[in-house]
């Protein structure tokens, strides 16, 4: 008997495994294509925030290494998606000195902003007798000194993505506004680029 030599052996695996190779490419870039245009249609964008007003009703660091201190804020948020509505579920504002926190955390209450839509919150915040580093007490008494400190208000929250019935799963929110504090008789007018109005 001869042996019959084909050289077929194994091909159609090969094949097999080819088709499936070329179905999973074809589902990523149908995928891919999907996502981008979707975000091609939203165009999503974060929303902007801005801090408006900070009222100063007690700041008081003459005590070594504490502070006592209470604000009210006024900040904006703007929801800048035409078809992409916010859900804030959770939101905190608290007050920073040199990336150290200097009051409390505040709540504000969850809410959500519609397309275009700007929302406005009015917070206190505050903290009694908070322990600062002994640096930091000295170079925040000296600033207030001369009449004027750089704080950082804070924002920290959760949020959800609405687009017509779908809601996101909950992503984080990083919020960071300067604030440029003035004391005593230079607290007259505001201060906008060196120039006192």
């Amino acid at each position: 008997m001869s042996v019959k030599e084909c050289g077929n052996h194994g091909e159609g695996r090969r094949k097999l495994f080819r088709r499936i190779i070329a179905g999973i490419l074809i589902f990523l870039v149908i995928v891919l294509l999907t996502i981008l245009l979707i975000w091609a249609i939203l165009r999503p964008s974060k929303p902007r925030f801005i801090l408006q007003d900070t009222t100063v009703y007690a700041f008081n660091a003459s005590t070594p290494n504490f502070l006592t201190s209470n604000f009210q804020l006024t900040l904006s948020s703007r929801n800048p998606n035409d078809r992409i509505g916010i859900y804030y579920d959770r939101l905190d504002v608290y007050a920073t000195y040199n990336n150290q926190q200097i009051t409390l955390r505040t709540s504000l209450p969850p809410t959500y902003q519609g397309h275009k839509e700007i929302n406005v919150w009015s917070p206190f915040i505050n903290g009694n007798s908070v322990p600062i580093a002994p640096e930091f007490s000295a170079s925040l008494g000296s600033e207030q000194a001369a009449g004027s400190i750089f704080l950082m208000i804070r924002i920290d929250g959760r949020v959800r993505w609405k687009v017509g019935a779908f809601v996101s799963g909950r992503y984080h929110l990083y919020v960071r506004c300067p604030a440029y504090i003035t004391f005593g008789s230079r607290s007259n007018g505001i201060m906008v680029g060196g120039k006192r109005y």
